[in-house]
């Protein structure tokens, strides 16, 4: 069972962060994984620029960018 979502944010300055959720109640990981697709959603948006290859998801607060998310 999983109690927390750890969001990994690589910011603009190089700086690898770590923002953790705490669930209200235990969680199963599927669980966990389905509601870090919906949270990169909601703080987030995917570019995609083709001539530079440059993708992925880019903060909406313009801080950075998400690596990956741990259910721990």
């Amino acid at each position: 069972m999983v109690k927390t979502l750890v969001v990994l944010i690589l910011l603009f300055d190089g700086t690898l962060i770590q923002e953790k959720l705490e669930f209200d109640k235990q969680v199963t990981i599927l669980e966990c994984l389905e509601f870090s697709d919906k949270h990169r959603e909601e703080i987030a948006t995917h570019i995609w620029v083709k001539n530079i290859m440059k993708s992925g998801y880019y903060l909406n607060d313009k801080r950075g960018t998400i690596q990956g998310f741990i259910c721990e």
